[in-house]
C-alpha cells in the first residue's frame, strides 16, 4: 500500500468529513450571511425612546421656574450672557440661535468640535476643558445662566451657583431630547426649539424614504464603531446618542450590543471585531488611527472580511460630529451623511 493512500477503515470518515465541511461552506454563504464573518446580523433589542416633556414658555420679564436635576431653579427670562461647560450645551445653544460668551473646550486642536459653523462659535471665549472649568474664568464673564451637567460638573455645582444661576441636567448622551428641551426651558427659547425638532424629525423621514422606505430601513442593520486610544473598541447600542438617531430613521444595531450596560456600548477586542459586521458599519476614531488600533485592526483579515467591508458599505466617520456632539445640530448634519453614503443610488 502507497504511504498516501487512505486506510479503507478511514475512508467513510473522510468522506463524512468533507461532506459536512462542504455543507458548512454553502450553509455559510447563503442561509446565515452572517455566520461567516462572526456576525449575527439580527437586530438589537432595541426600547422605545422616551416622550420628550416640554416646560410652558415663559412670558414676561424677569425669572421663571425651570426644573432641573438639582431641583427647580430661577433664571431669566432671557438669558444674554450664557456660559456652556460642555459639548451638547454649546450644541443646543447654537441650534437655537444662542452665542454663548463662554464655553469649555473640547479635546480637539481647534477647541470648539469642527461640525459647529465657524461664525458661530466666533467670538467665545475658553473657560477650560470639559469637566474641569476654570471658574474664575466663567466668573468673569459675568454670565446669568450657566448650562452643564451633574455628570461633568456635579462637584462644582456650590462653586457655580455663586456666579450665576446654574441649570444641570443629569447626564448627557442618551437623554439628549430631553435634555435639549431643559435647555430650551432656560434660554427662554421653548417654541424655537420645537421648530428645530419639528425640522429634525421631518428631515429624519425623508431619509428614510431616501433608504427605500420604512420595511426595507427596518431590515438594514447598521454598526456604529468607535477606536478608543487606551481602550477596546466600542460598538454603541441602543441607548446611545447616536443610536438615537439610527433609530429615528428606521435602522439600528445587530444584537452585538443586547446586553451593553445601561444599553450605551459592547466592547470589542481587536481579536473580536468580526462580531461588529452588519449590513453597514460606520467608525470612527478618538485619538490617531495608530494609537487608537484603527489602523491595525481595519489593516487585518477579520475586518476586510466582515460582510460591510467586502460590500463597500464600512464608512469612516469624523469622531466630533457623530459621538461627541450630541445635539440637533450635529443630528442634522448626521442624517444627511447617512443619506448621501445608504440613499438610493
Amino acid at each position: 500500500m502507497s504511504r498516501f493512500a487512505v486506510p479503507p477503515r478511514r475512508t467513510a470518515a473522510v468522506a463524512l468529513t468533507a461532506l459536512t465541511a462542504s455543507l458548512a461552506l454553502a450553509s455559510c454563504g447563503s442561509g446565515d450571511p452572517g455566520s461567516a464573518s462572526g456576525g449575527s446580523f439580527k437586530a438589537a433589542d432595541c426600547p422605545k425612546q422616551p416622550t420628550t416633556r416640554w416646560a410652558e414658555p415663559a412670558s414676561g420679564g424677569g425669572t421663571h421656574t425651570v426644573a432641573t436635576a438639582t431641583g427647580d431653579v430661577q433664571v431669566p427670562v432671557a438669558p444674554k450672557r450664557v456660559v456652556v461647560l460642555d459639548t451638547a450645551e454649546l450644541d443646543s445653544a447654537i441650534t437655537l440661535g444662542v452665542r454663548p460668551v463662554g464655553a469649555t473646550r473640547s479635546d480637539v486642536a481647534s477647541g470648539f468640535l469642527d461640525y459647529l459653523p465657524k461664525d458661530k462659535v466666533a467670538g467665545i471665549k475658553d473657560v477650560g476643558k470639559i469637566g474641569a472649568p476654570n471658574l474664575e474664568a466663567v466668573a468673569a464673564l459675568k454670565p446669568d445662566l450657566i448650562l452643564t451637567s451633574k455628570v461633568r460638573d456635579g462637584r462644582s455645582y456650590r462653586q457655580l451657583t455663586k456666579i450665576a444661576p446654574t441649570v444641570m441636567t443629569e447626564t448627557t448622551g442618551y437623554p439628549w431630547k430631553q435634555n435639549f428641551a431643559t435647555h430650551a426651558a432656560a434660554l427662554g427659547r421653548i417654541p424655537q426649539a420645537k421648530k428645530a425638532v419639528a425640522a429634525y424629525e421631518a428631515h429624519a423621514k425623508k431619509v428614510t424614504a431616501a433608504l427605500g422606505g420604512a420595511a426595507k430601513t427596518k431590515a438594514l442593520r447598521t454598526n456604529i464603531v468607535r477606536f478608543v486610544e487606551g481602550a477596546d473598541t466600542r460598538v454603541y447600542g441602543c441607548r446611545s446618542y447616536v443610536g438615537t438617531i439610527l433609530a429615528d430613521i428606521g435602522t439600528g444595531p445587530t444584537d452585538v450590543v443586547d446586553g451593553a450596560k445601561d444599553g450605551l456600548m459592547t466592547e470589542l477586542s481587536a481579536e473580536q471585531m468580526n462580531r461588529a459586521d452588519a449590513d453597514a458599519v460606520f467608525y470612527a476614531s478618538y485619538g490617531t488611527p495608530e494609537k487608537s488600533k484603527e489602523a491595525q485592526v481595519t489593516g487585518g483579515a477579520l475586518w476586510k472580511n466582515m460582510r460591510a467591508v467586502k460590500g463597500g458599505r464600512s464608512f469612516r466617520v469624523d469622531d466630533q460630529l457623530w459621538i461627541q456632539g450630541m445635539g440637533y445640530t450635529a443630528a442634522g448634519e448626521i442624517l444627511d451623511e447617512v443619506q448621501q453614503r445608504l440613499g438610493k443610488r
